[in-house]
């Protein structure tokens, strides 16, 4: 893939493109690998010193699949695509990457798409995950620079996801309010958590949208990326999700999976320099409970 852009002070080139997230380990690959830096219209290195004004191109290696991961065709809920990202609507039940018990994953059925298009560059870089029985928006990098790019703002907490959650529990939960617990792997456990004073700092804002009794449909804003950091925290403060037995969670009202949904995804988009903002609409099985829900209060 080729980008271009003009420099804006008098340094090497090397200088002027981690300004613009060229890691030195992509740096080595266009070098190493097959593509190219262009000064002017003529190649250069990387420790080339640019004038301001000058016009510098890079051409980008095309990455090649694993091939390890395996493609399954699948259709796929698109939301939004360009040639940099792609934003697709995670059904339940559907694990984001293969493991030993689970093949036909989200990055399997993106392989399959990548091939049927024909796209330059093959390999799978998933930018934000979602557990097997979550469902909603996932957001997925389709080259490594781009994936670099939405990692610094993973790290400045510019992407933005928000979720829906039917949560259940035995006293009112207020209107609106902020958990902020820190999370740790559980002992003699490799998949739950837990709050533990020596986890990693975890915050998680929510507000209820609407109530049925004991069960609360709350919007849920993540500002930390912990492991099953919303499952924790609502189960902590007494509030586990509907269909979450793993924490704690009713298995009798409905549904059986955690309820739990990336209703929103927010990013900046640093190729066509706009803000990317989707949405997902609440899934069938939520929509089941709160009608069930519902004509009971009737």
């Amino acid at each position: 893939m080729r980008f271009e852009f003009v420099a804006d002070e008098h340094v090497k080139v090397k200088t002027f493109l981690k300004k613009h997230e060229i890691s030195k380990s992509l740096l080595a690959k266009i070098k190493f690998s097959g593509g190219s830096i262009q000064v002017n219209g003529k190649k250069q290195n990387a420790i080339y010193l640019l004038d301001v004004g000058d016009k510098v191109v890079i051409d980008i290696p095309a990455e090649e699949g694993f091939s390890s991961l395996c493609a399954v065709e699948k259709e796929l809920d698109i939301v939004y695509e360009d040639e940099h990202f792609l934003v697709l609507n995670k059904p339940a039940g559907v694990a984001s990457i293969p493991s030993v018990n689970h093949s036909n994953t989200m990055a399997n059925f993106v392989k399959a798409y990548y091939i049927s298009k024909h796209y330059e560059n093959q390999q799978i870089h998933i930018v934000t995950r979602l557990d097997r029985d979550t469902s909603g928006l996932m957001l997925f990098a389709k080259h490594g620079y781009a994936h670099a790019r939405l990692d610094k703002q993973l790290q400045k907490k510019i992407i933005e996801k928000r979720y829906y959650a039917l949560v259940k529990g035995s006293t009112p939960l207020k209107s609106e309010g902020d958990i902020i617990a820190p999370i740790a792997r559980e002992d003699r456990s490799i998949i739950t958590r837990c709050v533990a004073k020596n986890g990693k700092y975890a915050h998680t804002s929510y507000k209820v949208l609407a109530h049925y009794g004991d069960i609360y449909l709350v919007d849920i804003h993540l500002h930390t990326g912990r492991t099953h950091q919303i499952r924790v925290h609502f189960s902590y403060i007494g509030f586990p999700l509907l269909g979450d037995d793993l924490y704690g969670g009713s298995l009798t009202d409905g549904i059986t999976r955690q309820a739990l949904h990336c209703h929103s995804l927010r990013f900046y988009n640093p190729f066509h320099k706009e803000v990317v903002n989707k949405s997902s609409p609440i899934p069938e099985d939520f929509q089941a409970v709160i009608q069930k829900l519902s004509n009971k209060k009737e």
